[in-house]
């Protein structure tokens, strides 16, 4: 996330950013308390980005969180489910928890003995912040809880990693509301959802219909006005309780397990005003809106609505980088301009199109061909069996082979080639020019005797360890792996052999 760097947020949060409206709230004083979800250092002051805290309590826990920092492979998970993790509840921290639509922080906290230990997922639950922290390689869980003991000090950092995704999802969270205050204002298309995709690819925001083009420039150039003009981002927090638990408002609401008893409300000067608990910029300038200029349509059984995409801050920047790269790249393969790219595209899916048109004008004649000299080799009164390879980058190996099967049952059915060769067993096989492990050769078996054919296809099955399925007099299954002609093509010519002198005797001296 290194473009990041170019989006230079306010050098420190303003005072007014944080205001406490309720006349019988304050900040909780008492260390050996945690200070609940809604009033965290993390949400009071979104550039802080250390604090020193409290232990209120460290336990093991009792399974890894699922977490939303990114997307990880099959061996990245297999090591984070082994990863012992401890549970730490602070008096207050740095650190965002899950929630609101936002993914969690991740940091580091340093312990009162000077170790540092990583963050790997924080959660709300009821109204605390959990910290999932990893324990040490080389230490052991009681190093790690008497590391956490209960009363000690601890100090909570976002670190260079932490600092950067943050600022990320503050600045993908506070376009959010403004993209979706001006939907609402300038063309009455309400927030149905929005989701903060993993980074960088766009997130989006789901309307109740699609946008045109123009709509969409419209929205970006109004959101846009308000981003020059410098618009200031303050919170306000109150009491929580039954009066102002429920609003009518875009957000989802308050989870019903949340008990920190403080609502937050969100306010963009001037623009708008959403209940929130997440991280937001102090101010909007700078956060320049891009939009993708269409929407994407989702049918639903009893509604038909649509995802805009967006992007801002860090990134955007990634965005307009690599998709610049990409363009580059590009139009260095087509030996043209960036701003030709689309029309050379275009010129080579259209001879594409006139080069497989004339590959299947000319199949049925190469079919044809092959056909004839797999009939060459057949003996007066001799039942024929036999096997041909063909080398092909064909994205359909088998439909050739089928034109072949095809030409030779028309050329066999002629009454001289029948007259002379009374049935037939032929297996035709395709590789590409390049195989790998990875690699599949394609083989077909066509018969004259549906019976015969089940014989040969089970014995090529069982000696080449194919799976395929056939009907009739054709059988088709497919080898993974490296065909070559002295060993797979020679077993499977001495398959054949021997289940023809199985079904036919062995020839006659």
């Amino acid at each position: 996330m290194a473009a990041s760097a170019i989006v230079l947020p306010p050098p420190a949060t303003p005072a007014s950013y944080h205001r406490i409206i309720s006349p019988t709230l304050s900040l909780p004083t008492d260390t050996s308390k945690p200070i609940p979800v809604g009033l965290l250092a993390c949400q009071r002051d979104p550039l802080l980005r250390e604090l020193v805290s409290t232990v209120i309590t460290a336990t093991l826990a009792q399974a890894p969180p699922t977490t939303t920092t990114n997307r990880k492979n099959k061996k990245d998970k297999a090591s984070e489910a082994r990863d012992t993790l401890l549970e730490v509840i602070l008096h207050d921290t740095v650190l965002f928890p899950e929630g609101g639509g936002q993914p969690n922080d991740i940091g580091i906290i340093t312990s009162a003995d000077g170790e540092l230990w990583d963050v790997v997922d924080v959660k709300r639950r009821g109204g605390h912040a959990i910290h999932f922290v990893k324990v040490k390689e080389g230490k052991t869980a009681d190093d790690a809880l008497t590391a956490f003991a209960t009363g000690s000090i601890a100090r909570t950092a976002l670190g260079d990693q932490g600092f950067q995704r943050r600022l990320d999802h503050m600045s993908m969270h506070t376009a959010q509301h403004l993209l979706s205050a001006v939907l609402e204002t300038k063309l009455d298309l309400p927030t149905l959802s929005w989701a903060l995709t993993s980074y960088p690819t766009p997130s989006y925001v789901e309307v109740p219909r699609a946008m045109t083009a123009e709509e969409i420039a419209l929205i970006q150039e109004e959101a846009n006005k308000l981003v020059f003009e410098g618009r200031q981002v303050h919170v306000e927090v109150e009491e929580l309780d039954s009066s102002n638990r429920a609003y009518d408002t875009p957000s989802v609401g308050i989870p019903s397990d949340y008990t920190g008893g403080v609502k937050r409300t969100v306010i963009i000067d001037g623009v708008d005003r959403n209940p929130c608990c997440g991280t937001h910029l102090p101010t909007i300038h700078n956060l320049q809106l891009f939009l993708i200029p269409h929407t994407e349509g989702l049918s639903r059984a009893n509604t038909t609505s649509a995802r805009l995409y967006f992007l801002s801050g860090p990134r955007l920047i990634t965005y307009l980088t690599s998709t610049h790269s990409y363009l580059t790249a590009t139009s260095a393969i087509l030996s043209c301009g960036p701003a030709q790219v689309a029309e050379r595209i275009e010129q080579v899916i259209e001879e594409r199109k006139k080069a497989t048109k004339r590959i299947e004008a000319m199949e049925p004649e190469l079919a044809g061909f092959v056909a004839k000299e797999l009939l060459k080799v057949a003996r007066d009164g001799k039942p024929l069996v036999a096997v041909r390879h063909q080398i092909e980058d064909s994205s359909n190996p088998l439909g050739f082979l089928s034109a072949i099967s095809t030409a030779f049952i028309k050329v066999y059915e002629d009454s001289s080639n029948k007259c002379r060769v009374p049935s037939y067993n032929i297996a035709i096989t395709s590789s590409p020019t390049t195989q790998t492990s990875t690699s599949t050769t394609t083989i077909l078996l066509f018969s004259s005797d549906e019976k015969e054919l089940k014989v040969y296809a089970d014995a090529v099955k069982k000696t080449l360890g194919l799976k395929g399925g056939g009907k009739g007099t054709k059988w088709s299954g497919k080898f993974m792996g490296v065909w070559t002609e002295h060993r797979e093509g020679l077993l499977l010519k001495e398959t054949l052999e021997s289940v023809r002198i199985q079904c036919n005797g062995p020839d006659e001296v």
